[in-house]
């Protein structure tokens, strides 16, 4: 009898336990269901909302109803981008939703600053890590002052930002809905050239090598040696691009966040992003956000070095090893963020 009475207990509380993620997972559900429309409700940039706290204005109340006069011109701007976003997700539904609902695993790289009410989606090798460092700064709490004085590893601890995903459902959609969301993006084939040349180029990333550099040369180089099949640390780019457009790749696991593309890392068209900024005007961007959130008399978003970052030449010079079909192959991968953040056909293409 006490057996079965407590293998009742036992079942009462796994039917809880079970009742509540399913409630959980419900609510996420149907705020997801009904963020895809939320977009298509362009806000008004003369309304005030009224999300912010009362006689405080927060950076999303200064994007839509900017105070400042020098901001009113940069609104108009980052409307088209939002626009911009907003038709392609209409016209391309179907690939771009390829699930109706998002998980707590997709965001993760949704990074967030509650005292000024932001939530940043990183991009890799899109001045993530100088905008982590920024990040570490606003949320301090006093605790750092110069973004550059962080070290790059320290900026990439998961422990020094919280992450969307780490609050309740309830929590999530209220900062969703109220706080500013921005995400920076990059001309897509610069970007994974970009990602090729620091992962796959330098000597002291051997834990991509490892990784992922010894299962490219297994796959797709003829006769390797058998330093390289241990190694990993010479991977061409030609091998590169088939690795990435190999259907097999998709199936095994998501592409890693160095590579993958930016619609899937940070879902705009199921999360309505306030702003886009862009690598190509990185500083004015990053700084009209600091302006947005009041600290861009004290906090400039920092410089970074030319002289290393790959331009358009230096890209269209690593599409020319590789063949047509690999190039058409790649930009269809690509296609959905060359269309979303509005970035032209590269000339050096050959798509024909």
């Amino acid at each position: 009898m006490k057996q079965t009475l407590g293998e009742l207990m036992r079942m009462n509380r796994i039917c809880r336990m079970v009742f509540a993620t399913c409630l959980g997972s419900f609510i996420l559900v149907i705020f997801y269901f009904q963020s895809m429309f939320q977009p298509v409700m362009r806000r008004n940039p003369f309304m005030v909302d009224g999300c912010c706290r009362k006689g405080s204005r927060n950076a999303l109340q200064e994007l839509y109803n900017p105070t400042q006069p020098e901001l009113s011109g940069a609104a108009v701007l980052h409307q088209a981008r939002r626009d911009q976003v907003l038709d392609v997700c209409r016209v391309n539904s179907a690939s771009s939703r390829k699930r109706r609902v998002l998980t707590l695993g997709d965001l993760r790289h949704l990074v967030v600053d509650e005292d000024h009410e932001l939530i940043y989606c990183y991009v890799p090798k899109v001045a993530c890590t100088n905008w982590k460092r920024v990040m570490m700064v606003l949320t301090g709490r006093g605790k750092y002052s110069d973004p550059m004085e962080i070290p790059s590893n320290e900026a990439h601890v998961p422990s020094n930002l919280k992450t969307l995903n780490q609050y309740s459902i309830p929590e999530i959609n209220h900062r969703l809905k109220n706080y500013l969301k921005f995400l920076f993006v990059r001309e897509p084939f610069e970007r994974l050239v970009s990602a090729y040349r620091n992962k796959f180029t330098l000597k002291y990333n051997s834990s991509f090598h490892k990784r992922f550099g010894t299962r490219i040369v297994r796959r797709y180089r003829k006769n390797a040696t058998q330093d390289a099949l241990l190694n990993g640390a010479d991977v061409k780019f030609k091998e590169f691009a088939e690795y990435l457009v190999d259907p097999a790749t998709q199936r095994d696991r998501p592409l890693n966040e160095h590579w993958q593309t930016v619609h899937q890392l940070c879902h705009p068209c199921h999360i309505h992003y306030d702003m886009v900024g862009k690598y190509e005007t990185l500083e004015e961007d990053a700084n009209y956000v600091l302006r947005l959130v009041g600290v861009g008399d004290s906090l400039r978003f920092p410089t970074f070095a030319k002289s290393t970052r790959t331009t358009d030449a230096m890209t269209a010079q690593f599409f020319s090893n590789i063949s047509t079909e690999q190039q058409i192959q790649l930009y269809q991968l690509y296609k959905l963020d060359f269309l979303m953040f509005n970035y032209s056909l590269p000339s050096y293409l050959r798509l024909d």
